[in-house]
């Protein structure tokens, strides 16, 4: 299950980048559960084929990330959110200056970050 959500980041985050035929294989193997053969016929390669491009696909996509960062960079993102929300939830019943301050910080931070 982890390789598939893992797939499916890189593929929201890079897919874009692949060419027409590897994003139509590379989605009917990996989202459309179809298995090699099938796609192997429907395409008129072998199964072989689409393995080797499915694997070199992931290596891409990977690649991307490797040099990128964006799915690390929205995943801190993420968490900076999920921080302020709290914060703001706990400034709301204690109305603490200082956490005002650390929370218009956070805010900055995020700001910077995207």
């Amino acid at each position: 299950m982890e390789k598939i959500v893992k797939q499916t980041l890189l593929y929201d985050f890079y897919g874009e980048l692949l060419t027409d035929h590897q994003r139509a294989i590379y989605e009917d193997v990996v989202f459309n559960d179809l298995s090699l053969s099938e796609v192997a016929e429907m395409q008129g390669i072998s199964r072989q084929g689409v393995h080797d491009l499915i694997r070199r696909c992931d290596k891409i996509l990977a690649g991307y990330e490797d040099k990128l960062h964006l799915i690390a960079r929205f995943h801190e993102t993420r968490r900076s959110v999920e921080e302020m929300y709290q914060m703001v939830k706990q400034y709301a019943e204690s109305k603490d200056e200082a956490l005002l301050s650390k929370i218009t910080d956070l805010y900055h931070k995020v700001l910077e970050e995207i």
